[in-house]
């Protein structure tokens, strides 16, 4: 059976999300973890709906992962009417706290965690006036040494909605497209001071949300015009002025796939390389 599985993680101790050799991964823990669990023959390998960096966390990660139905009821003991559900208890309680699965179920008919996904959306926490700054927040809150203005970092924001080609914003990997079709990109400043950016599209290429962060600052700080974002853009090549910003303070905090009916065709449509118009 297919399963899916909805997680999150403190980011800080892992090295990013993809299993790598003699490191800590998030991946490497829960592959881990369902090996244990589900007693297979071999480690089960899920795949992930967003792969995240060293250093960044989740609220709304899903994986899936295929594994016999034999071996998923056996994991729940005796007793246990349904033992989809019950995995997620059993995988707590061997996962390391700064990993939490919050459900494990059945996934529908053509559903795959990373193909089928429609958007991811991502949060970047910015503490930018003493006064804001929370030692408590630290490992997931950036501290900003300057004020910004939030209001010049929306107009330049404003202009890089839409299908883009964004290799300014991305460390460009051999064969892979650097076309996304940024849904959402705004900022807002919570009660407490804290400066919240929204950054949703359809997937996202290596750095692209800390790159397109570091550029917004610069631009609320005052140090660049608000029209310097889209200049960037279009110059279609990394440009050193553009800081990508520590890690930390950026959150996967939700993965939006369509009804069960479509999730094979945006499976299928995900998967073709694109190209713009």
């Amino acid at each position: 059976m297919r399963l899916r599985i909805d997680l999150a993680y403190d980011g800080t101790d892992f090295h990013g999300w993809a299993t790598q050799p003699a490191l800590r991964t998030v991946q490497g823990e829960l592959e881990a973890a369902l090996e244990t669990v589900v007693r297979a023959p071999e480690r089960p390998a899920v795949v992930v709906a967003g792969r995240t960096d060293a250093g960044v966390h989740a609220r709304g990660q899903v994986v899936h992962v295929d594994l016999d139905d034999d071996l998923v009821a056996r994991s729940a003991g005796r007793g246990v009417d349904d033992p989809v559900p019950a995995l997620a208890r059993r995988l707590n309680g061997v996962l390391p706290p700064d990993v939490r699965v919050h459900r494990t179920r059945v996934a529908p008919e053509g559903f795959d965690a990373r193909f089928s996904a429609l958007w991811r959306r991502y949060a970047y926490r910015v503490a930018d006036r003493a006064g804001v700054v929370d030692p408590l927040t630290r490992r997931h809150v950036l501290s900003w040494g300057q004020p910004v203005d939030e209001t010049a970092m929306n107009a330049a924001a404003a202009t890089l909605v839409g299908e883009q080609d964004f290799a300014a914003f991305c460390k460009k990997r051999p064969g892979a497209t650097t076309i996304r079709t940024l849904l959402e990109l705004s900022w807002t400043r919570r009660d407490d001071g804290v400066l919240v950016g929204t950054v949703v599209a359809d997937a996202f290429c290596h750095n692209m949300v800390r790159a397109l962060v570091g550029c917004l600052l610069t631009v609320g700080e005052g140090r660049r015009p608000a029209t310097w974002a889209h200049e960037v853009l279009v110059g279609g090549r990394r440009d050193p002025a553009v800081q990508v910003v520590h890690p930390h303070g950026l959150v996967l905090e939700e993965v939006g796939y369509p009804d069960d009916a479509e999730l094979a065709l945006r499976a299928e449509q995900t998967r073709k390389v694109r190209t713009r118009g």
